[in-house]
């Protein structure tokens, strides 16, 4: 009869298996990449705004928001987009200290 049948079929169910298994997980790494983007992004607004509302000019401030602005614009990975967070964070943090 069709003998090539059988492997092809065995061959789908392999590919099957294999999708079933890594879409999911791709997935789950692409939303957990544009989650901690759109968290960067966010802290980088939030420091933006404590810069303009800050009357005092805070250099180590102004550094760390223009690394986190420079690795937000070369995007990356979670990495990335955590140092951008951290880096955003800390310039918040010391313009909030800085206003009268």
């Amino acid at each position: 009869m069709n003998w090539w049948v059988w492997p092809v079929g065995g061959a789908v169910l392999v590919v099957a298996g294999f999708l079933s298994a890594l879409l999911p997980r791709a997935r789950a790494r692409r939303r957990r990449r544009l989650l901690a983007w759109s968290t960067a992004r966010a802290a980088i607004a939030a420091a933006s705004v404590s810069r303009d509302a800050c009357v005092a000019d805070v250099p180590e401030a102004a550094e760390l928001l223009a690394r986190a602005e420079l690795t937000a614009g070369a995007r990356g990975g979670v990495a990335a987009a955590a140092a951008a967070t951290e880096q955003a964070r800390r310039a918040d943090r010391l313009w909030r200290e800085a206003r009268p």
